[in-house]
């Protein structure tokens, strides 16, 4: 009789596709919009379409009469609302003013969406138009009109931030070089657009259907909103089709729906339309930025001032906290001995600005590694050298406070550098700027530092799983963590797989429902592999040590000789196989002792708050990213065109291959979008393009050929060594493509985005002014 024995075979490493893929693919997956449960009626937003003015009168009469129309409300209706927002600024319905084009000032539920339209027209409103401010300088100066009346100035929030003494640093510097930035508005452009189905039970009870990043948390807010037990609202998340920082906060149209759904006693649905999704979900914050650096001539950074401001909207949002992301690269991208931040964010009338992808990162990596090609330049040293001579290594603590326990920065400049031959090509590109023909090509490197192991927000930045195994060896993990798309089910099974040697079929990730799922502080600081993830291992290595310590009192054999691979229990030493892990569980199942293998682990990262002086380790592990971009520069037109990008990031290690992969290649498109075609048009505070025939999305023939390296760094803390990447390819973009114009043509763009006729004005000012 043959024995058999089974290799240790890991998919770490390997490419795995997605296992919601199939279905995604196929059109099986119910997003929210697919959604529907027994006698739920559908819910409309009445907007402003003001900028700023007082309500003076609305007449919601003859919305009520409409046949199918079961509740008309306003703020008149809901005197028990609550105000909402990261800073508690502003009412789900707006009551007295509005403040920007999206305020909402009335909703209804009707029998039909089609209805409810019908409906929203039949509404009267009267106004008293106000002054307004649209440039966040204006909001600044004296005798600004107030947007928010509760404020006695336009200032949403101010903080200076320093290390060391910049009046000493720029004494010491051979020279000094300062410049202006202006980073434009973009939105998130999801597939899925926002929605929710809100539903009250006989008892009073909240279930709420709803494409949140971060469900515990919006627990807690409704519960404040609505002034209720936590304990009685219960939300499940639908698969979302995107999210990109989008919904991290509570929007008015969640309360606004809940609201209807006590009105009426009924279910309420409510999913906005495309152009809803552009005009009412938040953007990209634009900040105004002034950047002061200086340099020695052996190519040692001395000081850097910074001074930002930010148009904050008409309320707060998450967008108010970007600064403290930008601080950091700021501070601590490259070693820089004195640094100065101070940051002012002001409210106008324009959009209000929430969490995007990469989180202030790509406003600030813009400017930071513009500089360094023009202070390498300034003193006579290749840009490449330059950045490794400054370049942060492991082991270092910034001024900041902040520790690189794993760092592969140096890596990832000399690796993208090298693949991208970025030194000869752009030495013969500024060579050929004034060669004859209008077509120009360029090459520009650009650098970033994220956190990788989660931010620490709140009191707690961990996450917990609880995990289970039945008769017949299956694996039910269920986490806390959000999925929104970016593989985060697939990474979870590929760590509990290696642990409890099943193969990748046997497992099922549950994460959507806040009454089965442990807690966890949302999807968001590129947090999710890192933290649920070490969460995971933890839950599947305390069963793996309960299998263990079983079979080796059947097996004769001590535990630590003893591994599970591929559904069974073997000797670790040659592969022997024991018996089926299935059989070992269900002898354990039907005991005397009915013992079942089920465990629990939560994972707190060890990062800590920042001090009230903004230093500290924010993270526990940082990602680190250089790319390199080749571009065409149309002189004659202004086109911009992106032919190639190479990208090196330091990951830590690879978990799934073809999983990130997929994320640096959507995140370099993200970027391209931020560089060259994408913006929010906002003029006198209005919305000029809310759909994409005008929104300028990148599409599939724009698309740049990609050469991606990956630098293991294998952190100490990370989930098998792994850092989180979510949001590092797209901050790099924009930075890159500056600096390949400039080395294309010579002309440096601080303004974004890239689009032709931004990049004709600048290389044609002259002809630019005459034709106005």
């Amino acid at each position: 009789m043959t024995t058999k024995t089974i290799e240790k075979n890991s998919l770490i490493g390997r490419r795995i596709p997605k296992m919601d893929a199939p279905d995604k693919a196929s059109g099986k997956t119910r997003y929210i919009g697919d959604l529907n449960v027994s006698g739920q009626l559908y819910g409309k937003i009445l907007r402003s379409g003001r900028i700023h003015a007082r309500i003076v009168r609305i007449d919601t009469s003859k919305a009520k009469a409409l046949p199918g129309v079961h509740a008309v409300i306003t703020a008149a209706d809901v005197p028990d609302q609550r105000p909402i927002g990261v800073n508690k600024d502003h009412m789900p319905l707006k009551g007295d003013k509005v403040r920007s084009q999206r305020d909402e000032i009335a909703a209804v539920a009707a029998d039909s969406e089609e209805i409810a339209e019908e409906a929203l027209k039949l509404i009267e409103v009267e106004y008293e138009d106000l002054p307004t401010i649209f440039d966040p300088r204006d909001a600044l100066k004296p005798g600004a009109p107030l947007i928010n009346d509760f404020k006695k100035d336009n200032v949403a929030m101010v903080f200076d931030y320093s290390h060391g003494d910049v009046a000493q640093g720029e004494a010491e510097s051979d020279v000094v070089i300062e410049d202006s930035f202006e980073l434009h508005y973009v939105t998130h452009c999801c597939m899925g657009v926002s929605g929710v189905i809100a539903e009250f039970d006989a008892s009073g009870n909240l279930l709420l259907y709803s494409n949140t990043q971060v469900p515990f948390l919006h627990k807690r807010e409704f519960a404040e909103l609505l002034n209720i037990d936590p304990g009685r609202i219960r939300i499940i998340q639908p698969p979302i089709g995107g999210g990109f920082g989008s919904k991290l906060d509570i929007y008015p149209f969640e309360p606004i729906a809940i609201f209807l759904a006590r009105a009426t006693k009924r279910p309420v649905k409510l999913m906005f339309t495309r152009e809803e999704e552009f005009l009412a979900s938040p953007t990209r914050q634009p900040v105004i930025l002034t950047l002061r650096s200086g340099v020695r001539k052996d190519g040692s950074l001395t000081f850097r001032t910074v001074d930002t401001l930010h148009d904050n909207g008409a309320y707060t949002s998450w967008g108010a906290t970007t600064p403290f992301v930008m601080m950091q690269t700021f501070s601590s991208l490259y070693r820089v001995e004195h640094c100065l931040y101070k940051t002012t964010a002001v409210y106008t009338n324009n959009p209000y600005a929430g969490s995007f992808r990469g989180y202030g990162n790509l406003q600030a990596t813009f400017a930071i590694e513009q500089h360094m090609d023009k202070l390498a330049e300034a003193i006579g040293m290749d840009p490449l050298e330059f950045r490794l001579k400054n370049a942060q290594e492991a082991g270092e603590v910034t001024g900041q406070g902040m520790h690189f326990k794993t760092c592969g920065f140096k890596d990832c400049i000399t690796t993208a550098a090298e693949r991208s031959d970025y030194q000869a090509k752009r030495r013969a590109y500024k060579a050929a700027q004034g060669a004859p023909g209008s077509v120009k090509r360029g090459v520009g490197i650009a650098s970033m530092l994220h956190v990788g192991g989660g931010a620490k927000i709140y009191p707690s930045d961990g996450c917990g799983t609880i995990l289970k195994l039945d008769d017949f060896a299956h694996v039910t993990v269920m986490t806390g963590a959000s999925e929104i798309g970016q593989g985060s089910e697939t990474v979870l099974a590929q760590l509990v797989c290696e642990e409890l040697g099943v193969p990748l079929g046997s497992v099922t990730v549950v994460n959507n429902d806040t009454d089965i799922t442990p807690w966890d502080v949302g999807v968001h600081a590129s947090r999710t592999t890192f933290i649920a993830g070490n969460s995971a291992i933890g839950a599947a290595r305390k069963a793996r040590d309960k299998i263990l310590n079983a079979a080796a009192k059947v097996s004769n054999l001590a535990a630590g000789d003893l591994d599970l691979r591929d559904g069974f229990i073997v000797r670790a030493s040659d592969g022997q196989v024991i018996m089926p892990l299935a059989k070992m569980l269900r002898s354990l199942h039907f005991s005397d002792k009915a013992e079942l293998v089920m465990t629990t682990h939560y994972y707190e990262p060890p990062s800590v708050h920042q001090d009230k002086g903004f230093k500290g380790d924010v993270s526990a592990a940082y990602a680190w990213a250089t790319q390199v971009v080749e571009v065409e520069v149309d002189t004659d037109t202004g086109i911009v065109t992106l032919l190639k990008v190479w990208a090196a990031h330091d990951v830590g290690r690879v978990l799934n291959r073809l999983g990130i992969e997929g994320q640096i290649e959507g995140g370099i498109v993200m970027g391209q979008g931020y560089a060259i075609t994408e913006t929010l048009m906002i003029e006198n505070g209005v919305c000029k393009n809310p759909n994409f025939r005008d929104y300028k999305l990148v599409t599939a023939p724009e698309i740049p050929e990609m050469d991606i390296t990956f630098i293991e760094t294998m952190d100490g803390e990370g989930p098998q060594g792994a850092k989180g990447v979510g949001e590092a390819p797209a901050i790099c973009m924009a930075a890159a493509v500056a600096n390949a114009i400039e080395n294309a043509t010579g002309t440096r763009i601080y303004k974004l985005p890239f689009t032709p006729e931004n990049v004709y004005r600048a290389l044609h000012p002259a002809l630019a002014e005459a034709a106005e």
